[in-house]
């Protein structure tokens, strides 16, 4: 493997530089660095080079960082070394993250750290150009803002419905982008991944309801250290996240994130039998309460949060909120808990701290009902609760999201009231929520 990659890069050297195939001969590493570098800065104005999946070259020529040092530090003492601009690129997150940490060789040395995120779901709607926006919802908590699945799944064509678009893309095992044969594919990104079953499983544990290393452990029949460094290597490649209560130190929820993950682990495997044997639309018909329930509400949840990060600083009377997450608030009257979907602190608060400000309490509902003064009462019931605990909640402003709307006696409370905020699917993808 490690000739292959050598030979390979050398004939693109050589390509590059203007030579014949097979004229050029280099034996290691360093030398093929070194001319790369030099052939660059000789052939253009602005001298590049690229070395993209770095992770799987990493896997047989570990040495290559140690040497990129070596040529980075004597071009700084005068010397040859780089006379190039270098970018490092590779898919495997962890990896790439960690090639600057600690005391690896390229600490100190990179000059762009840069992530390249998927869209977010307004970007993602306009690149996938969907129309509706409804759709676009659907079609990102299925696919996310990844851009490379658009040409492999195509968009739903206008007057496509939206199941028939799933059934014959995620669903279909003839297609590339089926989520069974994609959720493989993407543990394969990161080469520390090498158990893939034990991973798999995992991912299935959580996709269950096991929110906890202790639950995922005990789902699996294995203790608990024996899914933390898992766990730790699907959260720094980005499959796993570990929400934090904004307002309480308590063990945080883990979760699925990828979207395409999320879909094979709840949808598809649990109907596998039937959507290999040719039967995709009857399968996705009975996995469709799975569906809004796990994934659609969740998803809308999650925009629902992401909205209150980039946009609701347009019409918080507060202006910027600080950080945003998810919370219980305790009702001891009831004895009972209230789980708040989003919840903003002021700008400047710290997370867990006592007496923080609060800007923002909101509830976010993907079902089919429109969202009435029923739940704006148990806002303000919340907001009462958070008062009497210390918090500061004077100028908290409550936030309704609905998936499908609002009935008109609420529309008529948010045209009165300067604290309430009504956000729906349209507020969501760009047209301003309503409120006093």
């Amino acid at each position: 493997m490690q000739s292959t990659a050598l030979r390979r890069f050398t004939e693109a050297i050589a390509a590059h530089a203007g030579l014949r195939p097979g004229t050029l001969r280099l034996t290691d590493w360093r030398e093929v660095l070194t001319n790369a570098l030099d052939v660059a800065a000789r052939q253009a104005a602005i001298p590049l080079v690229v070395i993209d999946e770095l992770p799987y070259l990493l896997q047989h020529s570990p040495e290559v960082p140690g040497l990129i040092q070596q040529l980075y530090d004597e071009h700084q003492r005068g010397g040859r070394g780089i006379g190039a601009r270098l970018i490092l690129c590779g898919s495997a997150m962890s990896v790439m993250h960690e090639l600057l940490s600690g005391t690896k060789p390229l600490r100190g040395r990179a000059v762009i750290d840069l992530r390249l995120s998927a869209f977010d779901y307004r970007t993602s709607r306009r690149f996938w150009d969907i129309e509706d926006p409804f759709t676009a919802l659907r079609v990102h908590a299925v696919l996310g803002g990844a851009p490379g699945y658009q040409p492999i799944a195509s968009r739903p064509s206008p007057g496509e419905d939206f199941d028939r678009w799933l059934t014959h893309t995620l669903l279909d095992p003839g297609r590339a982008v089926y989520s069974c044969t994609e959720t493989e594919c993407l543990l394969r990104e990161d080469p520390r991944i090498t158990q893939h079953t034990l991973y798999y499983d995992i991912l299935t544990a959580i996709a269950q309801g096991a929110s906890t290393p202790s639950k995922v452990g005990s789902a699996l029949g294995r203790q608990r250290n024996a899914v933390t460094h898992p766990l730790d290597v699907l959260e720094s490649t980005g499959y796993v996240q570990r929400e934090q209560d904004i307002l309480r130190p308590r063990h945080p929820v883990i979760t699925l994130t990828d979207p395409v993950i999320r879909f094979n682990q709840l949808i598809t495997l649990p109907q596998v039998a039937a959507v290999e044997q040719g039967f995709a639309e009857q399968a996705w018909q009975a996995a469709a309460p799975t569906f809004n329930s796990k994934i659609l509400g969740p998803h809308f949840e999650d925009l629902a949060r992401a909205w209150t990060r980039q946009h609701a600083h347009a019409v918080l009377p507060s202006g910027l909120p600080g950080p945003i997450g998810t919370t219980e608030v305790a009702d001891p009257a009831a004895r009972t808990k209230h789980e708040v979907d989003v919840i903003a602190l002021a700008l400047g608060e710290r997370p867990q701290a006592p007496r923080a400000r609060i800007a923002l309490i909101g509830e976010a509902k993907a079902t089919a009902a429109r969202r009435g003064t029923g739940d704006l009462h148990r806002l303000e019931h919340i907001r009462g609760l958070l008062a009497d605990q210390g918090y500061h909640t004077a100028d908290t402003t409550l936030a309704l999201y609905s998936l499908h709307g609002f009935h008109p006696d609420l529309l008529q409370f948010a045209a009165r009231r300067s604290d309430l905020l009504l956000v729906d699917l349209p507020a969501l993808y760009g047209r301003g929520p309503s409120g006093g």
